[in-house]
Parts: C-alpha cells; sequence; structure tokens
C-alpha cells in the first residue's frame, strides 16, 4: 500500500484494509507512524529523496504541492507530514509519475529529468488540487508522453475533465491522454 497523504478521501481505508491484509505500507514518516499507532504493523517510513523496494518494486517519494492533515475522529486535525508524489520504477524498468494531489510545481521539470518516466498520472480535479490548466503546463514540465488523469468527478467540486485537458494540451505532439474509467484497466 502506497499513502500519498493523510486526507480522509485517501487514508480513511488505509487502516481497515492494512489490518485486514498486513500489507506492507509506504509513507512518509509521520503517516507510518499514525498508522503504526492504529495497529498497522508493516510500515515503510521515508521521506521526500528515499527509496522503499517492495517486492522488486522501487517507490521513491518526491515533493508534491498539498497540504496533510488528518483528521481524527474527534474532529481535530493531526500533522501527517507533508504531501508527496511517487516514482514507481519496475523490474523492467519501466517508470510512473504518480503526482498525488497536487498544484503544478516548477520542480516537476527536475523529477522529469533525473527520473525521465514513462507514464504520468496527475490530478486535475480543481479546487483541492490543480485544474485541467494548471495540469497542461505540468504536462509540458514532465515532457511524458502518456498521462493518466486523476483525482476528478468524484465529489460534485472536482469540475477538472480529461476533454479539457485534451484541449488544453493538443499543441504537445505525440501526447497521449489516457482517460481511464472506474474498472478499466491498462497494459
Amino acid at each position: 500500500m502506497v499513502v500519498t497523504h493523510a486526507h480522509f478521501d485517501h487514508i480513511s481505508d488505509a487502516v481497515p484494509l492494512g489490518q485486514k491484509h498486513q500489507p506492507k505500507v509506504v509513507g512518509i514518516f509521520e503517516i507510518c507512524v499514525w498508522l503504526g499507532n492504529k495497529g498497522i504493523e508493516n510500515t515503510l517510513p521515508m521521506n521526500k529523496g528515499g527509496t522503499q523496494e517492495v517486492d522488486g518494486i522501487k517507490f521513491t517519494m518526491v515533493h508534491a504541492d498539498h497540504s496533510c492533515g488528518i483528521l481524527e475522529e474527534d474532529g481535530s486535525i493531526s500533522y501527517g507530514g507533508e504531501a508527496v508524489g511517487y516514482i514507481i520504477e519496475f523490474e523492467n524498468g519501466f517508470r510512473i509519475y504518480h503526482a498525488g494531489d497536487t498544484a503544478v510545481f516548477s520542480d516537476m521539470k527536475l523529477i522529469s529529468e533525473i527520473y525521465k518516466p514513462d507514464l504520468a498520472l496527475i490530478p486535475i480535479g480543481d479546487l483541492f488540487t490543480m485544474s485541467p490548466l494548471e495540469a497542461s503546463h505540468a504536462c509540458r514540465f514532465l515532457n511524458v508522453k502518456k498521462i493518466i488523469p486523476m483525482h476528478y468527478g468524484t465529489f460534485p467540486a472536482l469540475t477538472g475533465t480529461p476533454a479539457k485537458l485534451k484541449e488544453l494540451t493538443k499543441d504537445i505532439s505525440g501526447l497521449e491522454i489516457i482517460d481511464i474509467k472506474p474498472g478499466e484497466t491498462l497494459s
């Protein structure tokens, strides 16, 4: 299990799934401590720039520009470290950049330069993450030829669409925006 940040829509299932299946859990230090306090034993804490290998797959933690408070059961918010993204490298060398929840930031150019991802998953929902307009700039910074838009349409306020991202990136030669629907797979 890989955790990008501690907002409820990303971590609420982590404790029950972790207790039921006992997976290895990769995350930023503070979230791993919080999960450990909830009875999750197989945490692999790290921080930005660090890499953990799990069953032959490498997870390198990179920057994301987002908040990371943990909404506790009593309504209080605990510090959850910082939001992050990941470079996921498979045994065959294929690399995915999972941006996590983020706004666009210029160091996406550096992520592209250092890790050279083959595929990027970037949020486009707007309001809580970048919009399709900002995501179109992320596409340019990342210089990736395949993009999977994410974090849109799950709440009424998340109004960004893959169609809008396609419209804003039609000038990028060779870019493929892959619009995957829930339940679909990509190989």
